[in-house]
């Protein structure tokens, strides 16, 4: 079953996308710098990435909500108000470990991003939360549940894990700062803490994706691999409150060894059963959203090699484009990458997909290469500077590169999506410095939960 695309496929996003990329944001604060749309020469690979992490983390800076200082759902440049009470846990998440990123490379004041992070975390801790769990959606003002759909109203453990990612990499960084960033540190702590993960078994070997205050467990929805949800495992192995057992990971997340696949692609050995992709890869950010934080570098465990899994992803990825089996114009070696973002329907309307070999519509989402830049740092260079160098006055607008591209159609989706553009700055870094790894790597409790799970690393002592 094609787990994530049936959930991210409820999402309804139509309407053409047609005006101007200089709309003003109103996350208020002090604003990152603006570069200028031209450069009269090509970038160094150094200012490329430095420009393209400056301009994702505006989202979570500049066009930050200004109530709770979090993610919005999404931006439409055509349509700056829509749905812009729609606060996201994931994609804040994402948009947390973006903020530290900018502190750390000092694009960002440290003290007002304390400040914002601290009101964040705060909104989370009053926010609706089900048995510990946060919903997919919640309002901005409220902190009330906003249904992801119509069962989906209540806890959501995949996107509460994200969450948790966030939490802890946050706690490392500021932990022994100022009395306010250790006062950030304890709050990030507080809240990671209160995730019932056992509760989510239902007393099975195995985790569950929702629970709903009305409709209990009728989504049905079990964790079980391959997709976004190996740091759900991980998240919930760690808990220092509310752990699960090795047998749910084991039993449900890897089947019973069955998570393996045989399978190869340009020469290339999948590794794993990617849900409803079997043989072959699934959408970029099934190799993306878990390794924010979880470093795959030396990781291993009965299962797979996890650097060589995400790298072949990537690199599959990169040879499906170039081969191009649908003959789409513009797919290159500079424009590659599949992914769940916006999508252009076949009646020329703006709609949403999980792009991946299997479904591709002749539309590629920037952030699915860039956010392999650890994996992939070649093939992924030569996209930034294409998209820099080269088509900017086209493919990039305030807040980094657009969501979505066709050349095949000349169609851009000048519109952001809060889960694309907050993987940008983090794995750029991951590539860079590695410090989102570092940190959250050294979390004692991930430790120990990936102690408990099977894993080693050689590189953390594991």
């Amino acid at each position: 079953m094609k787990i994530s695309i049936f959930l991210l496929s409820i999402l309804s996003f139509f309407n053409a996308c047609s005006s101007s990329p200089d709309d003003k944001g109103s996350g208020g604060g002090t604003p990152l710098p603006t570069v200028p749309k031209n450069p009269v020469t090509p970038l160094t690979d150094a200012q490329a990435m430095d420009e393209v992490q400056k301009d994702a983390i505006k989202y979570f800076w500049d066009y930050a909500d200004p109530i709770s200082k979090l993610a919005r759902e999404r931006y439409l440049t055509e349509d700056p108000n829509f749905e812009s009470n729609i606060i996201t846990t994931g994609g804040s998440a994402f948009g947390l470990m973006s903020i530290v990123v900018g502190v750390d490379r000092g694009f960002l004041p440290r003290g007002e991003a304390v400040t914002r992070l601290t009101t964040g975390l705060n909104f989370l801790g009053k926010a609706d939360r089900f048995h510990g769990a946060w919903s997919h959606w919640i309002d901005n003002s409220s902190g009330k549940a906003i249904p992801f759909g119509t069962k989906d109203n209540g806890g959501d453990l995949v996107e509460t894990s994200f969450v948790c990612q966030a939490l802890l990499t946050v706690r490392e960084y500021f932990k022994n700062g100022n009395d306010s960033e250790k006062a950030l540190a304890a709050k990030a702590d507080e809240l990671w803490r209160g995730v019932e993960w056992d509760w989510y078994t239902r007393g099975e070997d195995v985790l569950y994706w929702h629970w709903s205050p009305n409709y209990g467990w009728d989504m049905n929805f079990k964790l079980q691999g391959y997709n976004e949800c190996l740091i759900t495992y991980v998240m919930a192995a760690s808990s220092p409150t509310h752990p699960i057992s090795a047998s749910a990971y084991h039993k449900g997340w890897a089947r019973n060894d069955a998570i393996k696949n045989g399978g190869t692609q340009y020469g290339l050995p999948v590794i794993f059963s990617y849900n409803g992709t079997v043989g072959n890869v699934g959408p970029s950010f099934w190799g993306q959203y878990s390794h924010l934080g979880l470093d795959p570098s030396t990781l291993k465990d009965q299962y797979a090699d996890y650097f060589t899994l995400i790298q072949n992803h990537a690199k599959i990825m990169n040879q499906y484009c170039i081969a191009n089996p649908k003959n789409w114009k513009g797919y290159s070696n500079k424009l590659w990458g599949l992914t769940a973002s916006y999508t252009r329907n076949s009646d020329g309307t703006t709609g949403y997909t999980a792009h991946q070999p299997n479904n591709d519509t002749g539309v590629i989402s920037p952030t699915a290469a860039l956010s392999f830049f650890p994996f992939t740092p070649e093939e992924s260079m030569k996209v930034l500077h294409y998209l820099y160098d080269e088509k900017k006055s086209e493919y990039v607008g305030f807040a980094g590169p657009y969501d979505a591209v066709s050349p095949h159609y000349n169609w851009v989706a000048k519109r952001y999506l809060a889960i694309d553009q907050g993987t940008i700055a983090p794995m750029i870094e991951n590539y860079r410095t590695g410090l989102l790894w570092k940190l959250f790597m050294n979390s004692p409790e991930v430790k120990k939960g990936l102690t408990d799970l099977g894993f080693s690393s050689t590189k953390y002592g594991i």
